[in-house]
C-alpha cells in the first residue's frame, strides 16, 4: 500500500493545521533560547554532557529524519536497548526527571516543526531502528506515519511513554482513530490535555 496517497481531514484544514504549526512555534522560539541558557548552566554543574540528544526517528511516509530534544539521560555511545525492551530508567538523570515530567524536554522539537518534519499534534516518532521492527510486527504501524508526527498527541496523552510491542499495538490503534477523525475539536482537546499534563508535571 502507498501510504503517501491516503488522507483524512479536508485540504483546508491540513493548511490550518500547518500555518497554526508554524506560528505556536515562532512564538516559543524565545522561550527556547531562555531554557537552552538556563539548561547549559545547570548541566555543567547537575548534567555533564552535550545539551542536546539527537536521533534518528521515523516520520512522515516511513522516512527517516533527526529528532532533536534536551537530553535526559547518561550519554552512551551506542544504543544497545532493542525494541520490545523496556526504557533504561536507571539512565535518566535528576534534571532528566525534572524535563519529562514537565515535557520540557521535548521543546527543542519545535525546530523539527518549522523544519516540517513533524507537527505539533500527531504520533509520536520512535527511534527508526524499533519502528522498522513495529513495521514487521505491529499491525496498523505503518498506517500511523501518513502524517507527520508530532510533539503531543492522543496516543502521547492516553497512554504516555509506550514502548515495546504490546504498547506499540496501543499506541498504533490510538493514532490510527486520530488520523481518521482527526478535526478542530480533538485538536483543542488534544492541547488541553497537553497543557493539564505540563502543569501537572512541574507540580510533582
Amino acid at each position: 500500500m502507498n501510504i503517501s496517497n491516503r488522507t483524512f481531514g479536508n485540504k483546508m484544514f491540513w493548511i490550518n493545521k500547518r500555518l497554526f504549526d508554524i506560528f505556536v512555534c515562532l512564538l516559543l522560539i524565545p522561550l527556547f533560547f531562555i531554557i537552552s541558557i538556563i539548561l547549559l548552566f545547570v548541566n555543567y554543574f547537575f548534567n555533564s554532557g552535550s545539551l542536546f540528544f539527537i536521533q534518528e526517528r521515523m516520520g512522515k511516509n516511513c522516512s527517516v529524519f533527526s529528532a532533536v530534544k534536551f537530553r535526559t539521560m547518561v550519554p552512551v555511545k551506542k544504543i544497545t536497548r532493542k525494541y520490545d525492551d523496556p526504557i533504561e530508567t536507571d539512565r535518566i538523570t535528576s534534571i532528566g526527571k525534572i524535563l519529562r515530567k514537565s515535557r520540557i524536554d521535548e521543546l527543542p522539537q519545535i525546530l523539527n516543526v518549522l523544519k516540517g518534519d513533524m507537527s505539533l499534534i500527531g504520533p509520536r516518532p520512535d527511534y527508526y531502528m524499533h519502528a522498522l521492527e513495529y513495521l514487521k510486527n505491529v499491525n496498523g504501524y505503518r498506517e500511523r506515519h501518513i502524517i507527520r508526527p508530532g510533539i503531543t498527541g492522543l496516543s502521547q496523552i492516553r497512554l504516555g511513554y509506550a514502548e515495546g510491542l504490546e504498547a506499540t499495538a496501543k499506541k498504533a490503534s490510538v493514532d490510527n482513530y486520530y488520523i481518521q477523525n482527526v478535526n478542530y475539536i480533538i485538536e483543542l482537546k488534544i492541547i488541553g490535555n497537553t497543557i493539564l499534563t505540563i502543569v501537572r508535571g512541574m507540580g510533582k
